[in-house]
């Protein structure tokens, strides 16, 4: 491996030092039509091989933009496809660092017949093992379909392009009207971005997130050694409520929450902690963002949005394929209510739902707020298989709010009447005390004191077995 290209030193710079072994690097390209040598081709504009990150075991490739701008061609795709087989088969995840200019134009239909082979490794790859994309330059095209098909997508910050059309290429746009394949586009509105940083940033980032995940889907629960107090009282906790990402870097140990997707459908707050050094997967609703300092720098609905919904849905479907127990924050108090949320919430909600219902992983619910309608189902209640429901003592868990209850069935018979059924009716149907009485909750728990029951419950169900009807797979 030329220890001189960039393709090389983005290996170097992602693993432990000394760690990467080579594979297929006398590899060249076969074709030579329109005068392409293969001698002209090191490696064919893609190093491959394995290494380790903090002592796991990982396989690379590298597209090397020095070598006919990293495109893909007929060997350059067989060498990822062969990367591909030995990790499913040693159980290792694979990370791609992506440069390229796309399909190779010289080799045609072999080029394009390659594209397809890497598609179907990674699709059987598929929650068997992690697979994470790193945009490092231009991924363009079919390439586009690499990120999309794997679990993770880092991208950087300011060079780095994702695109299916170019931007000039889309009616009535211009790349200097909106920049469509920026990371700033592919994160805030499409959603296929995780996380976005200066290249040597972004690779730190990564060591992280494998740090989180099983090597392969059996492999178990991950667990590393705690050194963080089980029993941590919490007292900045009850002021977390609707900035659950602050919440749940409380809760984590060593206050190490990892989010993915930050960017996209802020509503919704996905990513990593570890409890007693097991990784769970976190998803909250969340309705305030606040800085360092707890000052509030944005405020967001308390309602399930679609975008949020698909997040989130995608991300259990992830931690269930793997055995990562899942722990939900709620606060929610309806879906959102636009025209354009209209066309597209139900089925958002009930991929949600389904994603929720299916997974057969630990799953514990925390109520922190509102569990209003059946949004409040829709975020991991009993109804739907939550193992352990909890709720902080103020949580409020029912159809609707007391006071449009009270309006509704006390229409007309004054506002004395109206304020004296609705905190009657708050207290009788919205309580915590009220939802526990009918076995919707297991546990009132003081806000402080939430970490330790959460990590009772995971401890609880560590041993957890269920099944489902058989069948091929689902539908929704």
């Amino acid at each position: 491996m030329s220890t001189t290209s960039k393709a090389s030193q983005r290996i170097n710079a992602l693993l432990d030092d000394n760690s990467f072994v080579e594979i297929g690097g006398l590899v060249t390209a076969r074709a030579t039509d329109f005068n392409m040598k293969p001698d002209e081709t090191p490696s064919d504009g893609c190093i491959t091989g394995y290494g380790v990150i903090d002592g796991k075991p990982v396989y690379v490739y590298s597209q090397d933009v020095s070598v006919m701008n990293g495109t893909v061609g007929e060997m350059h795709a067989r060498k990822i496809v062969n990367l591909y087989d030995l990790a499913v088969k040693t159980g290792s995840p694979v990370i791609g660092l992506i440069d390229s200019a796309g399909m190779r134009l010289q080799e045609a239909s072999d080029a394009l017949n390659a594209f397809g082979t890497i598609y179907r490794k990674q699709t059987l790859a598929s929650g068997v093992i992690p697979q994470v994309t790193v945009i490092l330059g231009s991924c363009g095209g079919g390439l586009a379909l690499f990120p999309t098909l794997t679990d993770f997508t880092f991208m950087e910050e300011k060079n780095a392009k994702l695109f299916v059309n170019a931007p000039n290429a889309l009616d009535g746009n211009v790349i200097t009207k909106c920049d469509s394949s920026s990371a700033a586009f592919q994160t805030q509105e499409c959603g296929i971005v995780d996380v976005t940083a200066d290249e040597a940033s972004l690779l730190a980032k990564v060591r992280e997130l494998i740090a989180f995940l099983p090597a392969n889907n059996g492999e178990g629960t991950y667990i590393v050694e705690c050194r963080d107090d089980l029993n941590r009282v919490n007292g900045e906790m009850e002021n977390c409520a609707k900035d659950t990402g602050a919440a749940l870097s409380i809760l984590a140990d060593d206050n190490d929450f990892f989010e993915v997707k930050a960017g996209f459908a802020k509503d919704m707050v996905t990513g990593f902690l570890r409890l007693d050094g097991v990784t769970v997967g976190a998803v909250a609703n969340r309705s305030e963002i606040c800085d360092e300092e707890g000052a509030v720098t944005e405020k967001l609905d308390d309602v399930l949005s679609a975008e949020g919904c698909e997040k989130a849905a995608d991300f259990v479907n992830f931690c269930d394929a793997f055995e990562i127990p899942v722990l939900t924050l709620t606060n929610v108090r309806g879906y959102k209510a636009t025209i354009d949320s209209e066309k597209k919430i139900a089925k958002a909600a009930a991929k949600l739902t389904y994603a929720l219902a299916h997974a057969t992983v630990p799953k514990v619910n925390v109520i922190v707020g509102k569990a209003m309608g059946t949004a409040g189902i829709v975020m991991n209640s009993k109804a739907i298989g939550a193992d352990i429901t909890m709720a902080w003592p103020d949580a409020q868990i029912g159809t609707m709010d007391g006071r449009l209850a009270a309006k509704i069935m006390y229409e007309g018979q004054g506002a004395d009447v109206i304020d004296a059924k609705a905190a009657e009716y708050d207290a009788l149907k919205l309580s915590a005390g009220s939802a526990a009485r009918r076995g919707y909750v297991d546990q009132i728990v003081e806000p402080a004191d939430t970490r330790k029951y959460v990590i009772g419950a995971f401890e609880m169900l560590f041993t957890k077995s269920e099944d489902r009807p058989d069948k091929k797979h689902g539908t929704v």
